[in-house]
């Protein structure tokens, strides 16, 4: 009897599917969003032992992001949608559609095609073996991509490695797909002031590193301009290293030495000498430049100091406006609210229904 019940164990757990979540942040991709779930449906089709849902994180867009999504979410359960109250960046949506997530593992893609969906199935399947905890993507190269950018992506990923005890694959994508306990772990990491691929290396776990070429977007334009990209690199670097401020600090101390060796030359100058101190043009340079890195290492510490006070508020990382969770819930309650007043006049079709009912 035992060794029944242990084989039709078995094979309930061998014909289970694994659920597979895939969030995916959108900013103003109403045209690119038709191409994407073109792309995805090929590729969900050829994955036959999993059960995907698609979590798009709408973070507050101004065109038809958010009615597109609400389409998507018609046509297939499986296809969910949340949408923020407004723009909180792409960081935020990340945690979002993490935090919504349900499945066994979770992966990350941008919606514009420059990740390859094609990874997928090949992430899924090296998860599976329990080898690695994540597998994660890189760029090989930047073709088409405009060179200062190139020059700037390189330079920053040199100076964070050489600043920071978390190394950062140089080329990395947040584009990758975790187990269940790494998404954990990073969902307990409840900082504001976040920055995602810092994160990721943070909270170890083995990754597997897929290489792959630049692809260009599918359709549309970046929404990372060159001061945006500025700003995120200078959230990573202060987010992970210390080490400016100890800059600041050693520079005081430097200058503070330098300046006393120049006040007793002067000194010792005009006593055996007699030399009377001249160059009010030269003393102005000097302190104008003094001034100048007292004022470079005041923004330093004042720009540790805000983040810390953004962390102390501990308003949310973000707001919804909506989602597909709540869509169905009310038409769950409202499905139930006619047959409780036995309403027989409403007709419900089997899409429906199975809609309402949260089947995918």
């Amino acid at each position: 009897m035992d060794s029944l019940i242990m084989e039709r164990s078995y094979d309930m757990n061998r014909d289970r599917k694994t659920l597979v979540s895939i969030v995916v942040p959108c900013f103003n991709e109403e045209e690119v969003l038709p191409i994407y779930i073109h792309a995805m449906e090929k590729i969900i089709k050829e994955m036959k032992t999993a059960e995907v849902e698609i979590i798009f994180v709408d973070d507050g867009s101004t065109d038809r992001t958010a009615e597109i999504l609400g389409q998507f979410h018609k046509k297939r359960n499986s296809y969910r949608y949340l949408s923020f109250s407004r723009n909180f960046g792409k960081e935020a949506a990340m945690y979002a559609g993490m935090q919504a997530a349900r499945g066994e593992y979770v992966a990350v893609m941008d919606a514009d095609l420059q990740d390859p969906p094609e990874y997928i199935p090949l992430m899924l399947q090296t998860l599976k073996k329990g080898e690695y905890d994540c597998v994660a993507t890189r760029r090989e190269d930047r073709d088409g991509e405009a060179r200062i950018r190139s020059c700037l992506s390189g330079a920053f990923y040199k100076c964070i490695n050489r600043l920071s005890k978390v190394k950062i694959e140089e080329g990395a994508r947040d584009f990758r797909m975790m187990n269940r306990k790494m998404t954990d772990a990073i969902l307990s990491l409840g900082e504001r002031n976040r920055f995602s691929k810092g994160l990721f290396g943070w909270v170890g776990f083995k990754t597997k590193w897929l290489p792959y070429h630049n692809v260009e977007r599918a359709a549309g334009d970046t929404k990372w301009s060159i001061g945006k990209l500025f700003r995120y690199s200078l959230d990573g670097i202060l987010g992970f290293s210390t080490i400016p401020l100890s800059v600041a600090s050693y520079g005081g101390i430097f200058f503070c030495g330098a300046a006393f060796v120049m006040m007793l030359f002067l000194v010792i100058k005009n006593i055996f000498w007699h030399d009377p101190v001249a160059g009010w043009p030269s003393m102005m340079c000097v302190i104008f430049f003094i001034g100048g890195i007292q004022l470079l290492c005041l923004g330093i510490m004042g720009q540790y100091l805000a983040r810390a006070y953004t962390e102390i508020k501990d308003r949310p990382i973000y707001i919804l406006r909506s989602s597909s969770d709540e869509e169905d819930q009310i038409q769950q309650e409202t499905f139930v609210s006619v047959h409780s007043h036995g309403d027989t006049d409403t007709v419900f079709s089997d899409e429906d229904k199975r809609r309402i009912s949260g089947g995918f």
